[in-house]
């Protein structure tokens, strides 16, 4: 019996709608961050310091008037895909599309191409694919794609790291603390913090990143998680780092923790850091 509940895409559809949505991203900051520094600014106590977050703003406001990216590292195309059990793909590979959708983007937008096709050889690809893709299988039929083009810049800061159980929150606050002051000016603060714990150590580098893709001004719905997001991001805000780390009260802007089961044995950790171009656009078709 034909189930009359499948949704046929074609890759041409995905295709256009990746290769915007990688525009779309590098070239308008996403609301809660530009709420953010608006609000922040009569909160930085340092004169340089705002100084610097008035030059963010302005800088926001110019690439969303003109188009221009944000950043002049338009980053790894990282893209976040859902897909409903139910969806069909009509005309080839998903990949491909996605790849395709990443490739014409970046090349329409005039987007710097970052990507070399091997990590020793250091050969640039010269259209920024491959892009990192995750998929998530779900029920329904829908398919939604988010492009979160990743700078090196705070990529480089991340860290994973596989903490003992008795390590406890105090371990786990340490880490994450430790892994932002070793930061210092280097992801261009001010920053927003995204920590994966739990799963294993892949699962919680994944859900690290996953964790920047939320508002942040949205806390976990978990109140102990809630309770630790505002409690290490008073804290990153004591470090004194400052508005590129030239000193000052504004360190992070966010702190987004997600969480996963996990062993009995195991408490791993990751810190994905991100600059406060924390880009993503998504779609759902």
């Amino acid at each position: 019996m034909q189930n009359t509940n499948i949704k046929k895409i074609n890759i041409s559809v995905i295709s256009d709608a990746v290769e915007t949505l990688c525009i779309e991203s590098n070239c308008y900051l996403n609301d809660d961050i530009t709420r953010s520094l608006n609000e922040n600014l009569g909160l930085e106590p340092s004169l340089i310091g705002r100084n610097i977050i008035e030059q963010l703003i302005e800088n926001a406001d110019i690439s969303r008037s003109c188009k221009t990216p944000i950043c002049q590292d338009t980053g790894m195309a990282v893209v976040f895909v859902e897909v409903g059990q139910n969806v069909y793909i009509e005309g080839g590979s998903l990949t491909e599309a996605i790849t395709q959708g990443v490739r014409d983007g970046y090349k329409k937008g005039f987007l710097r191409t970052s990507v070399v096709s091997d990590p020793i050889e250091r050969k640039n690809t010269g259209d920024n694919t491959p892009p990192i893709i995750h998929y998530d299988i779900l029920e329904g039929d829908a398919l939604k794609i988010t492009v979160m083009p990743k700078g090196f810049g705070s990529e480089n800061m991340s860290a994973v790291k596989m903490l003992k159980p008795s390590d406890g929150i105090e371990g786990i606050k340490s880490f994450i603390l430790e892994t932002v002051k070793s930061a210092g000016p280097n992801p261009c603060p001010p920053i927003i913090v995204g920590v994966g714990i739990g799963g294993t150590m892949e699962k919680a580098a994944i859900i690290s990143k996953k964790a920047l893709l939320r508002p942040i001004d949205k806390y976990s719905t978990l109140p102990h998680i809630k309770e630790l997001e505002i409690e290490l991001l008073e804290s990153i805000n004591m470090l004194g780092i400052g508005p590129a780390g030239l000193g000052g009260r504004l360190t992070a802007l966010g702190i987004n923790i997600e969480v996963f089961p996990t062993h009995i044995a195991g408490l791993p950790v990751a810190v994905n850091i991100s600059c406060h171009v924390t880009r993503h656009a998504s779609v759902t078709l």
